[in-house]
């Protein structure tokens, strides 16, 4: 009850809401909840700018005009369920903006009105009034929508002072009812009238008035002790002045007969719609249902719901019949535990038939039925079994909407179906199907529910659904999305929580009127063959229900938990042909940039020379370590041309080699060792010597031989970190005629000074005096190399100045 109120005042804020008129600027809603805090005394703490206030569930005796004054906000106040015994309406004068007041389960007897004009919502029901707390400034609140009442006596005298109300709703909550004089309720002006009845009270007579004062009639709490004798006589009466079109009785404990007078009096009536829920029948049967009146009735509707039995006595056959004789257009029967249902040989007009939650079997469909009119039938939560069976029972129907969730079917192959063209909509959810489901459906279904089957793939060879819609296949064990090529205009397909890795293409090829697509909570395998459907959503947002949080990667294992859009799927690494293509590119530009190197850069020559170097370091790293000290044996190691050897045999050697011995030179000829390869003994003689000669010349240019030795003593030096080679240039030689290859020599040539052999014979002796200075060194001394390096930097001022006085004419 605490729950349906606080319903009550959520609907009625929301509605005071959007009637009341637009407040500049808007103002903020403020909620103080004390329910349930054992309160004997309004707080006094409130905020002032509260504008609802719950104090419901507490020990309040009294609410006095302090209590509330200072929230001139107030727009909500809920007082339910405490102790209240008296009431002064004037303590709230100063609350304009009140518009609900809910003082409903308190103990009020006496209650002292004054007009709240802005008032919507006033319940004073269950309190222990003895008349209607009713009076002339009632009817003065013009606003009112929704009132509660409570007495224990009910007269027309005082509903006459609220006649002129235009009301909502009246809620009479009665705690007892002593008396009520007949004919007071219709006195009434609304359009619903909610009665709850105490225990052992005749309905009889509210329910006659009842029916007479609004259009929707609502009665609960009516049991078996009511009184029908003085009313048995009007079963087949039409009331005059009825106004009720929808009649609601809730908590019913009746026996079969009473109950069934109640029904034979109402179907005479103005309702057109009655529903009864949690009812229960009890005691043995006298009347004869065959006499029940079928005639003069504007009743369309009939829902009986939660229906329980006691143990007594029905002839079941004429209990269904009862119900189904009905020349009514909607019949539902559920959550009644009834096995079977029978229909009479002739045709009746039920366009809506809902037999939910009961325990019907097969047995249903094997009597033949006249339904001309059904459009719709619902008996999920039985125990049905076989779908061939059904679909041989609604053929005979022009069934549109069928549902047969939750029960225990099946369909075997070697079973034909017969559905009616008609039948657009189809839930087949929970069951016992497997694939063999999809050779008994109706050609023309639009909408199609299997979820929670047995259902691991869509065959291939099934008739071509070409109407449908929306499938729902959720919760099965499919390891793949089906393709569309049965289902030419699917536009929803949900697939959620199957078992599947990787969508194949035929679903992306098939299926492009798809708009709506559900398929999370799959295992999904995050590889290159799901990169198609990562994307789909990228290129159709909105596309994917519950994207991105309902798809994971489930494998590989490194993936696990990873969001499908967090996971990296490159173009490259999952498309082949354009991984080979890429190959084949890189690879051919490679070829291209090695032959241009070959044909212009003469790598060859290069790869070569860099192979020679590493086969020679790495025969000298295996030299024991008191072999790698370099010892100095020559003062200059020369390098020249063969073309050129005329000029260093007769001029070179003679100028520098004296007959004293002073000077040691280092010739190919004469020093090689003929049990190493050529690059062992330039790497050696380089060693071995103090300073390295080239003699540059256009023929030193042509020789690999003297580039190879230019190369390995320039990077013998570098690796010494010292400088010890003199390049003597015997013929100019331009450095755009030097090859590519020969970089090594143009670097050189372009950063270190070098000697020119002067054409004048008589600068000849200073170009020998600066040659033989520079290659000065006592190789007697065993001192460490940074004495011969001390003293070449001795030479180097000395030699700076010689070599440019021999570059400008020797002079």
């Amino acid at each position: 009850m605490k729950l349906i109120r606080n319903f009550y005042v959520f609907c009625t804020i929301v509605m005071s809401i959007e009637d009341s008129a637009p407040k500049l600027p808007e103002e903020k809603e403020l909620t103080s909840n004390y329910s349930s805090m054992s309160l004997r005394k309004v707080p006094t703490d409130l905020t002032p700018t509260t504008t609802t206030l719950d104090l419901s569930y507490n020990l309040l005796f009294q609410v006095q005009s302090s209590d509330f004054h200072s929230l001139s906000k107030l727009k909500v106040l809920i007082l339910c369920h405490n102790r209240i015994q008296q009431l002064d309406i004037k303590i709230f004068e100063l609350n304009q903006e009140l518009r609900y007041l809910d003082l409903s389960y308190n103990r009020l007897k006496v209650v002292t009105w004054y007009s709240l004009a802005g008032l919507r919502h006033l319940d004073l029901s269950f309190n222990d009034f003895d008349t209607m707390p009713i009076c002339e400034e009632t009817g003065n609140m013009s606003h009112l929508e929704v009132l509660g009442l409570s007495a224990a006596k009910i007269q027309k005298s005082d509903f006459q002072k609220i006649a002129h109300l235009h009301l909502n709703t009246v809620f009479l909550g009665l705690r007892t009812l002593s008396y009520y004089e007949e004919g007071s309720l219709p006195i009434l002006n609304t359009t619903k009238l909610h009665i709850i009845l105490p225990r052992n009270t005749n309905f009889w007579v509210l329910l006659h008035d009842g029916i007479k004062t609004s259009k929707i009639l609502e009665m609960t709490n009516i049991d078996g002790k009511s009184q029908f004798i003085s009313y048995k006589t009007q079963q087949t009466l039409v009331l005059k002045n009825a106004k009720t079109s929808t009649l609601l009785f809730n908590k019913v404990d009746l026996l079969w007969d009473d109950f069934l007078l109640i029904f034979q009096f109402v179907w005479h009536t103005s309702v057109e719609y009655f529903q009864v829920q949690n009812i229960t029948f009890g005691g043995n049967v006298y009347l004869d249902h065959n006499s029940f009146d079928y005639s003069n009735t504007v009743m369309r509707a009939i829902r009986l719901e939660d229906v329980h039995f006691r143990i007594f006595y029905i002839p079941q056959d004429r209990m269904y019949l009862l119900f189904t004789k009905m020349d009514i257009e909607n019949l539902t029967i559920s959550d009644a535990q009834m096995p079977h249902m029978l229909f009479p040989n002739y045709p009746v007009s039920f366009q809506y038939l809902n037999f939910a939650n009961n325990i019907l079997t097969d047995d249903l469909f094997k009597k033949p039925s006249k339904l001309p009119y059904l459009q719709t039938l619902i008996l999920k939560g039985n125990k049905l079994e076989t779908l061939s069976l059904a679909s041989c029972f609604a053929n005979s129907t022009p069934l549109m909407h069928l549902d047969l969730s939750q029960n225990l079917l099946q369909h075997k192959n070697d079973e034909n179906c017969f559905w009616p063209e008609t039948l657009i909509t189809m839930n087949l959810s929970f069951n016992k199907f497997a694939d063999s489901v999809f050779r008994c459906l109706p050609r023309r279904i639009q909408i199609l529910d299997l979820n929670n089957n047995k259902i691991q793939s869509v065959p291939t060879e099934i008739i071509h659904l070409k109407a449908l819609r929306e499938l729902n296949i959720a919760f099965n064990f499919l390891t793949d999305l089906p393709g569309c090529s049965h289902f030419s205009r699917l536009s929803v397909l949900n697939i959620e929580m199957n078992f599947i890795l990787s969508p194949s293409l035929d679903f992306f090829h098939s299926c492009q009127e798809v708009k709506i697509l559900n398929a999370g909570r799959n295992p999904f395998q995050c590889t290159c063959e799901l990169r198609d459907f990562i994307q789909l959503e990228k290129y159709s947002a909105g596309m994917m229900v519950g994207w991105s949080e309902s798809y994971v990667c489930e494998y590989p294992l490194d993936l696990k938990g990873t969001l499908l859009k967090d996971v990296d799927l490159s173009e490259l690494s999952c498309n082949t042909a354009l991984l080979v293509v890429t190959i084949v590119a890189i690879m051919l530009v490679l070829v291209v940039t090695v032959a241009f190197c070959c044909l212009r850069l003469d790598l060859p020559w290069y790869l070569r020379m860099l192979g020679q170097w590493a086969q020679t370091w790495h025969r000298v790293r295996r030299t024991a370590q008191e072999q790698l000290k370099r010892s100095v044996h020559f003062h200059a190691f020369i390098s020249y041309s063969e073309h050129d050897s005329l000029w260093v045999k007769n001029e070179l050697i003679p100028n520098l080699e004296k007959e004293d011995g002073s000077v040691s030179i280092c010739l190919h000829e004469r020093n090689f060792d003929p049990g190493k390869s050529i690059a062992e003994n330039i790497v050696s003689c380089v060693e071995k010597s103090y300073k390295s000669i080239f003699v540059l010349s256009p023929n030193f240019v042509q020789s690999e031989w003297c580039h190879y030795e230019l190369y390995f003593a320039h990077h013998n030096l570098l690796h010494e970190r010292s400088d010890r080679i003199l390049l003597i240039l015997l013929e100019p030689i331009p450095l755009y005629c030097i090859p590519t290859r020969f970089h090594e020599l143009k670097a050189l040539m372009e950063k270190k000074a070098y000697l020119e052999w002067p054409k004048d014979r008589c600068k000849c002796g200073l170009f020998w005096a600066n040659l033989r200075a520079a290659i000065n060194v006592n190789l007697s001394d065993t001192g460490e190399v940074c004495e011969l390096q001390t003293f070449t930097e001795l030479n180097e001022e000395s030699r700076g100045s010689a070599v440019s006085l021999i570059r400008t004419d020797c002079l």
